[in-house]
Order: structure tokens, then C-alpha cells, then sequence
């Protein structure tokens, strides 16, 4: 008899359908193995699929939903649009948690609540926002190092301000550039830059340039993130890095919310919007929120 494995596809830091980050979320992964799950998630090759392991619902209220991130490659301990987009179905389906204000799941890298605004008539998916750990600040690294990985000259990047490494869960190299045109350029080195991150202390490369755009609501940086599986749309937690690394140096004011957009130049725009507090030299309360839209529902059968 074949297993039945329900799923669902959703854009997740989309204004509008078919925009944002895509994501493939199980409903139920009781029956699959670490190694069913990896080869789901090479299936559906997403930036990533996330795997819903369901368990008492008055445990699940109490202690949050356990929940497992893959990639195409590996599993990960946290990452954003899979939790904010997991959150979101949940709240959309969950037998006993469909339409909770906050939604807690449990990951790998720990617990991690998500809290739902009020939907209004005609809106479009839901808007959440996640409350990432507390940012830990690694090294420092030089620009003459980090050029040319990422198809650069180094006058690309700030003059001011060194690309640092920061996790909030998982560790990005937080890279400035000077302008939105240096970061149309980038074209990342994956072998090399791979080479390059694994005695690094960081995962990816994060890279955000000033919009100089002073318009209301509009974004006030631009990011790109290219890793192993092409360009990432959206990429929530290295938002939650970002927001830290710019209040920690004064880029943006503390406890106010800052819009990042991304995927612009692959066609999947994405809008991010983050804050962190900055008090007694210590960044904390990291928020990223944005709109996850549900797009596709389908089945897997398996053995």
C-alpha cells in the first residue's frame, strides 16, 4: 500500500501570489525517516521544504509544533520563510490552533513563536511576524578577501563598514555594498565562496545595499542571497542578522521597523520587514514579519 503524503505550496514573503519565497510544507511526517525527508526536499527543490511531525494538540498549544527544515542538500536548525510560512498553514489548518494569534514552533535551533495580525476583509494571505534568538556578532572580515567571491572590485563594498558574520539561528556573512548597481553585479563564486565560508564561521553571503529611497513604505535596502541552490527569493533569517549587524552600527534606529525587499532581479520580489533593539550595547528582539499567501495543494504517494 502506497503512504499518502499531503502537502502544500506557499509564497511566503509575497505581496502577491507567484512573488516571494516558495515553500513546500507536509502536513504530516510521522511515517518518513530523515532520509525520505532530504530526498522530499530535493524533490520539490525549493530553497526549502519544511516536514510537520504532529504530536497531542493540548502539547502542541502548551509546548509548540515540531517542525523540521530542509534544503535541497541538508537539514537545517533555523530558517525564516520555512518557519513563517509553516506558522502560517498551521494557523490557516491546524485542527486546534487554526486561527491562534501566536503559534510557537518547535525547531531544531530551539522554540520560535510567530504572531498573526488580524486578517481584513479582501486582504491577501496572512501577515506574520516571527521573533528570531537573541544575534551573536562573529568576526570581522577583510573586503580584499570577500571581492572577488562574490564577482566583485572591492570599491563595490562600503568603505565604511566590514562584512561580519552574525547568527540569529544560522550564521550569514553580512555584506555591505556601496550601491543597489554593485549589487545587481553579484555573482557569486559558490565553489570558491564555499571554500572561503567554511572557515569562516558563516553559511552564505548576505548582501544589502542602501535604496536611498525616501518614499513612505518604501524599502530602505535591497538584498541578495545566492547559495548551492541558485538565488534565494526571501531569506528571513539572514533578514533577522541584517537588522541586527544595521542597529548594532547605527544604520538603523533601533526598535523601528526597516523594509528590505529581495529577489528583484530573479523575478520573485520579496518584501521583509525587521526591527531589533539596541540597549546597553546589546542588540536584541529581533522581528521579522511579512505575508505568506497559500498557491498549491498536492499528494505525494510512497512505498
Amino acid at each position: 500500500m502506497a503512504r499518502t503524503l499531503d502537502y502544500s505550496v506557499l509564497d511566503v514573503f509575497a505581496e502577491q501570489p507567484l512573488a516571494g519565497n516558495q515553500l513546500a510544507v507536509f502536513h504530516d511526517a510521522s511515517s518518513l525517516t530523515t532520509a525520505e525527508m532530504q530526498s522530499l526536499a530535493r524533490e520539490t527543490n525549493f530553497a526549502e521544504t519544511t516536514f510537520i511531525l504532529p504530536a497531542d494538540p493540548a502539547q502542541e498549544a502548551e509546548h509548540g509544533v515540531r517542525v523540521r527544515i530542509f534544503t535541497t542538500e541538508e537539514e537545517f536548525p533555523f530558517a525564516g520563510h520555512p518557519t513563517l510560512g509553516t506558522a502560517t498553514w498551521l494557523h490557516l489548518n491546524h485542527p486546534t490552533l487554526r486561527g491562534a494569534q501566536i503559534i510557537t514552533l518547535k525547531l531544531n535551533v530551539g522554540p520560535i513563536p510567530v504572531t498573526f495580525q488580524p486578517s481584513q476583509p479582501g486582504d491577501i494571505g496572512v501577515v506574520g511576524t516571527m521573533r528570531q534568538n537573541d544575534p551573536v556578532f562573529g568576526a570581522a572580515h577583510a573586503r580584499s578577501a570577500i571581492a572577488p567571491l562574490l564577482g566583485l572590485a572591492e570599491e563595490d563594498l562600503s568603505p565604511t563598514h566590514a562584512p561580519q558574520t552574525v547568527s540569529t539561528g544560522l550564521p550569514f556573512c553580512i555584506v555591505p555594498l556601496r550601491s543597489v548597481e554593485a549589487l545587481q553585479r553579484l555573482q557569486v563564486s559558490q565553489r570558491e565562496a564555499q571554500s572561503w565560508l567554511g572557515n569562516s564561521g558563516a553559511k552564505f553571503f548576505y548582501c544589502v545595499a542602501p535604496t536611498n529611497d525616501a518614499a513612505p513604505h518604501a524599502a530602505q535596502w535591497r538584498a541578495r542571497m545566492q547559495f548551492y541552490n541558485g538565488e534565494d527569493p526571501a531569506t528571513g533569517s539572514a533578514t533577522g542578522c541584517c537588522i541586527s549587524w544595521l542597529v548594532q552600527h547605527g544604520l538603523a534606529t533601533s526598535g523601528t521597523d526597516v523594509v528590505i525587499e529581495q529577489g528583484i532581479e530573479i523575478h520573485r520580489p520579496s518584501r521583509l520587514i525587521a526591527r531589533a533593539s539596541l540597549a546597553s550595547a546589546k542588540v536584541s528582539d529581533v522581528f521579522v514579519s511579512g505575508r505568506t499567501i497559500p498557491v498549491a495543494t498536492g499528494r505525494f504517494f510512497l512505498p
